[in-house]
């Protein structure tokens, strides 16, 4: 429409100095020293979506840190969208990688460099100036909430709970999440599914103290070389993991779809160069974007134990820790293979260490049918300003909530991210580009037209 198109022109600039605002509170969920913060960045959700013509917007508290909820219902006979994101972002570190201050949003090549820019700042709040731009052009096609919450980045612990005690509060009819990638703004795409998480932290201890590594080297077992041969013997000379059972429940993708994500546009040379590798690794008998889609994976996230400071200091350590998780596909249950992880590292310890091993959080894999209404609208509205059919792929990332929504609010969700694969997401000088932050708020006002179109159909 016309009018969206003009009163977007109009405000964008005021539209990116509101989300740089909103970036430059550091609403890190896992560090217990921004819980003010968290509820700071909670406050200013709120506001940012009354000011975008929300008739009600509440910070709603959890066990852990708050929900915002807010809503603008314009026809009881018109469909419900039930906006998801989250505004709790990943830890900076290491700070020393930054080119500039990961709270301190600066605009360089036409992109966004802060944490949670892309994920999911940018993109939640591309979803509030599309509700105040139709809002403000008395266009709103659908009935629209929100739901915003801030411990997405620590696997949702209390959204679950929330969830199912404001089920009449949250009833919609489609789920709509803008917290994935497209393979390029010259070749859209859009997720059918994102694969589940299981994480762990194994803590191995050797010796009761740190110990001289001259005078007991030899004698005692050294927990981090002890933790580096677990870790190893988790995959196989094809890269293949070796936990036993791992593999049980694993929906294996019909050649059917595997031929269809062959047809999505993939560059080796660019993909290695942009990640400054001369080889690409991964398990045997599957493609770069099979491997980050349809499969499984077992991953070291952070191993530390020892003296790590400047300079020598000649010590056997007591203890060696690391974090691992596992990215999980459909049929596969977070809880049984963290349990599954769980005792392998404990069983695998040799006797002359003793092993900790604890579960940090998880969640389920989630498909989304592609020949849902929803679908169909997200798929139109994407092709009407991208000018192409967006392409179906799978995302490697998880968002542990999306199967606890759909089972206890009884609709299906639709992953509509502009967010692109290079965007540093958990790395240092995350960005998002201007451009897709743009396109998205040009977007999205067309799914809720088409899907109110196609519902009223």
């Amino acid at each position: 429409m016309q009018a969206w198109k003009e009163y977007q022109e109009k405000n964008k600039d005021r539209f990116l100095n509101e989300l740089l605002d909103l970036l430059r509170i550091p609403s890190i969920s896992s560090n217990s020293a921004n819980k003010e913060d968290m509820k700071r960045c909670a406050a200013a959700v709120k506001q940012s979506l009354l000011n975008a013509g929300a008739a009600t917007a509440t910070v709603y508290e959890t066990d852990g840190h708050p929900v915002v909820y807010a809503e603008k219902i314009v026809d009881a006979s018109k469909p419900t969208v039930l906006v998801y994101g989250h505004y709790d972002v990943q830890p900076p570190d290491p700070l020393n990688l930054w080119h500039s201050g990961p709270f301190e949003p600066v605009i360089k090549d036409g992109r966004i460099y802060a944490r949670g820019s892309a994920d999911d700042k940018g993109q939640f709040y591309m979803h509030v100036k599309a509700l105040e731009l139709m809002t403000n052009t008395n266009s709103q096609p659908t009935n629209i909430k929100f739901l915003i919450e801030g411990e997405e980045e620590v696997g949702s612990p209390n959204l679950g709970k929330f969830v199912a005690a404001h089920k009449d509060l949250l009833k919609c009819d489609v789920i709509l999440i803008s917290d994935t990638a497209m393979i390029s703004m010259e070749n859209p795409s859009m997720d059918i599914g994102v694969r589940g998480l299981a994480y762990i932290q194994v803590e191995v201890t050797g010796a009761n103290r740190d110990l001289h590594s001259g005078v007991y080297g030899g004698a005692v077992a050294n927990p981090i070389t002890i933790l580096a041969k677990m870790i190893a013997s988790c995959h196989d000379e094809n890269n293949h993991i070796t936990i036993p059972g791992f593999y049980n429940d694993v929906v294996e993708a019909g050649q059917e779809e595997r031929n269809l994500m062959a047809q999505a546009p993939f560059d080796e040379a660019e993909y290695k160069k942009d990640l400054g590798v001369q080889e690409l690794w991964g398990e045997k008998g599957f493609t770069t974007n099979e491997r980050t889609g349809i499969r499984p994976t077992l991953e070291l996230n952070g191993i530390w134990g020892g003296f790590t400071g400047e300079g020598a200091k000649t010590v056997l350590p007591s203890k060696a820790f690391a974090k691992i998780s596992a990215r999980l596909v459909p049929n596969q249950s977070s809880d049984n293979i963290t349990e599954m992880l769980l005792n392998y590292f404990r069983k695998i310890a040799p006797a002359s260490v003793t092993v900790h091993a604890e579960n940090l959080h998880g969640g389920e894999a989630y498909m989304t049918p592609i020949d849902s209404l929803a679908y169909q609208a997200a798929a139109k509205a994407i092709e009407t300003t991208f000018g192409k059919k967006p392409i179906p792929v799978r995302g490697g990332g998880s968002i542990p909530i999306c199967s606890i929504l759909e089972r206890e609010l009884g609709v299906k969700i639709v992953f509509m991210g502009f967010g692109l694969d290079s965007d540093n997401l958990h790395s240092p000088n995350e960005k998002f580009d201007l451009v897709n932050f743009y396109k998205g708020i040009e977007t999205i006002p067309y799914f809720h037209q088409y899907f109110a179109a196609i519902n009223k159909g």
